[in-house]
């Protein structure tokens, strides 16, 4: 594992059924269950202004965490559900699943760009769009990198990158079945200015021609 997972805190529930869990709601908690792994269930609760900061944040759903409960070993688990109140929309459960390191999740992994300084195209003027600041794979929960580079010292003005100029790690593929763009090198505004000025004057003439004609 490249880079450092986060953590998820929770507290082990004492109890299990409707009623403990009305009871951890009671005490502004969120109950929620840990399965999978080959051990038993472990019914956790979560703080609630905690678990609602977590979601905001973003990717909740496909995060790798290292949940950290009080008297159990660290787990790398991955969220599978959030059950929400029908009305308010507020979370009430959530379903967390352990991980193997052979177990295959989606997850979205940020990309660097490299070779910025030795790029012909960003020494001409030229400007680096980043259309994907991060790609979602599929990858085995053992071999999560810490982040995808994307070398652009070969790039000119115009020129586009796609994920297949991309080492991915073993194992490893995109969610989307297709060479997408990551970034691109476009003109400076001056330039593009300048060039359409170009493109007015030549279709300016070639009307007057026409008329002419």
């Amino acid at each position: 594992m490249a880079g450092k997972i986060p953590d998820l805190q929770a507290e082990a529930r004492t109890g299990t059924g409707k009623g403990a869990a009305r009871q951890a709601r009671r005490e502004y908690m969120v109950p929620g269950i840990v399965y999978g792994g080959g051990v038993d269930p472990l019914p956790i609760n979560l703080k609630y202004n905690y678990l609602i900061k977590k979601l905001k944040a973003g990717r909740f759903m496909s995060t790798l965490f290292n949940l950290k409960v009080e008297g159990q070993e660290d787990v790398r688990v991955i969220c599978r559900n959030v059950q929400r109140d029908v009305v308010k929309g507020l979370p009430v459960h959530l379903d967390l699943m352990r991980l193997r390191r052979t177990s295959r999740i989606n997850l979205f992994i940020p990309v660097e760009i490299i070779g910025e300084e030795d790029c012909a195209g960003l020494r001409r003027g030229g400007v680096l769009n980043t259309v994907r600041p991060e790609v979602e794979l599929v990858v085995t929960a053992g071999d999560i990198p810490e982040k995808l580079v994307l070398d652009i010292s070969g790039m000119d003005i115009g020129d586009t990158a796609t994920i297949s100029m991309i080492d991915l790690p073993k194992g490893a593929r995109p969610t989307i079945d297709r060479d997408f763009v990551i970034a691109n090198i476009s003109a400076p505004s001056a330039l593009r200015s300048a060039d359409e000025e170009e493109e007015e004057e030549a279709g300016e003439e070639a009307e007057e021609a026409e008329a002419e004609s």
